[in-house]
């Protein structure tokens, strides 16, 4: 697995999380990166994108609450998650694109449960 993601878990109604998502090789450069996730029966949505020059794209569910950045010296996206919601509750799930490419890398997905 190329991109390794760590920092899911449980978390209260109102908490805060932080998720982070990095590709060890250093000779990579990626153009954009990001994370989606997927809820317990619902299909996979986008939650957060950043391009390598730092142009931040949100869902409209997470706008004001989640925060993504990136460490381009560390090929490292981070997702900041604060005011967490029940809803929050999914499988959360790093990429990232290449340049010159049209198929992502994906991480291997880590779970966020959020209790209300």
């Amino acid at each position: 697995v190329q991109l390794q993601a760590s920092g899911g878990g449980l978390a209260q109604a109102g908490g805060s999380l932080r998720l982070s998502c990095a590709d060890s090789r250093s000779s990579v450069r990626y153009n954009r990166m990001g994370w989606y996730r997927q809820a317990p029966g619902k299909e996979r949505e986008l939650v957060a994108t950043i391009s390598e020059g730092g142009n931040m794209m949100y869902a409209d569910s997470v706008k004001g609450r989640f925060t993504i950045s990136r460490d381009n010296a560390k090929n490292t996206v981070y997702l900041q998650m604060n005011s967490l919601k029940p809803e929050d509750t999914a499988v959360y799930y790093c990429y990232a694109l290449r340049w010159g490419r049209s198929t992502p890398s994906w991480g291997q997905g880590t779970l966020v449960t959020v209790s209300s």
